[in-house]
């Protein structure tokens, strides 16, 4: 897929993908849609489920996945965050990690 034919979605679209039968997550500004991945999940599919609909990014990385797992990741990728929302989590990063 061409960088310009890269679908995007907001941060709206994506808190609807939020129970078992539609699990979307956001990592890294990118949309994953992993509701068929759910069994699979090494971790189980509830934290998975616990995370759907939102920004994913810090669980993602708290937990400390392989490179293998990161490679896996490419097969569920729908799209990417729009640019405007990209702005609004970047700043609700930000305050998380004032706070801290």
């Amino acid at each position: 897929m061409a960088q310009n034919d890269t679908k995007t979605y907001t941060l709206e679209e994506v808190s609807k993908h939020n129970e078992k039968k539609s699990v979307w997550l956001l990592i890294h500004d990118g949309v994953y849609d992993v509701t068929k991945f759910l069994e699979e999940h090494p971790g189980g599919e509830e934290v998975l489920i616990e995370q759907a609909g939102r920004d994913a990014t810090e669980s993602f990385e708290d937990v400390g996945h392989s490179s293998d797992a990161r490679d896996l990741m490419s097969q569920y990728k729908i799209g990417e965050l729009c640019e405007e929302d990209k702005k609004k989590t970047k700043k609700i990063q930000k305050k998380s990690c004032e706070i801290m």
